[in-house]
């Protein structure tokens, strides 16, 4: 699937520099292309929904992540086959930062290691909504970088 099909745009983050009171970082990827393609993506074999706990969320760097123009791939994947739900481009400054919040919404909210929301919203007006507590942050080898990602204790990866 084509990545221009996809806007992502970012909601709730601004409380951490802010200091104001924390909530729950939202990230929001509209789609615009075909329908059924991205219906496809979202379902199982059976044509049920994938779940929270059947996707994954990772940002895949292409340069350094200390050079302040880094970029990346952000992606959705099906945790059961591996396959790629979506990917889109974005700066790795803006990644990074709303991964930050995450943890911190995390911490302040029950303890627990980090907490976002992800809405996929289609043009027909379908919303998939994914409640996620990993993120995880690869370089441009492929190698994860624990120190970027977001993974709860207790996770052996």
């Amino acid at each position: 699937m084509r990545r221009d099909y996809f806007e992502l745009d970012v909601k709730q983050i601004d409380w951490v520099e802010t200091g104001d009171s924390p909530e729950r970082p939202l990230v929001r990827i509209d789609f615009h292309g075909p329908e059924e393609t991205l219906s496809d993506r979202l379902t199982d074999p059976d044509g049920e929904l994938l779940d929270d706990a059947e996707t994954d969320v990772a940002f895949r760097l292409q340069g350094d992540v200390d050079d302040p123009g880094a970029s990346g791939v952000v992606s959705v994947t099906n945790r059961i086959t591996g396959d790629f739900v979506l990917e889109l481009n974005e700066d790795a400054d803006d990644v990074l930062r709303f991964i930050r919040a995450a943890r911190e919404y995390g911490k302040s909210a029950d303890g627990e290691d980090g907490q976002y929301r992800v809405e996929i919203r289609s043009d027909d007006g379908e919303t998939v909504v994914y409640e996620k507590r990993t993120f995880l942050v690869y370089d441009a080898e492929g190698n994860l970088l624990r120190g970027h990602s977001l993974i709860p204790s207790g996770v052996e990866l």
